[in-house]
């Protein structure tokens, strides 16, 4: 399977937009296969004390989290950037 491309840098954002109201973050731009981007999303739901999914290469992580997110993928070793509000 081949790796998605993107320019190295995770993106790491808040959204409410359909969702019922629901706020959660999401993270997009992490360059790794499925098992992997699973591990990785257990490990942020664990850090966060939260739910959440992984689906078509995007993390989501229940509730407003992006600052928490954004430190333990830095610490990770991932080149991290905040998008939108």
């Amino acid at each position: 399977m081949p790796m998605p491309a993107g320019d190295g840098i995770v993106r790491v954002s808040r959204e409410k937009t359909g969702r019922g109201g629901k706020t959660v973050t999401v993270v997009r731009g992490l360059t790794l296969d499925a098992v992997a981007l699973a591990a990785t999303a257990k490990q942020l739901r664990a850090a966060c004390g939260a739910g959440g999914t992984t689906k078509d290469g995007v993390i989501e992580v229940q509730g407003d989290h992006v600052e928490r997110v954004m430190t333990w993928l830095t610490e990770s070793g991932h080149r991290v950037k905040r998008v939108g509000g």
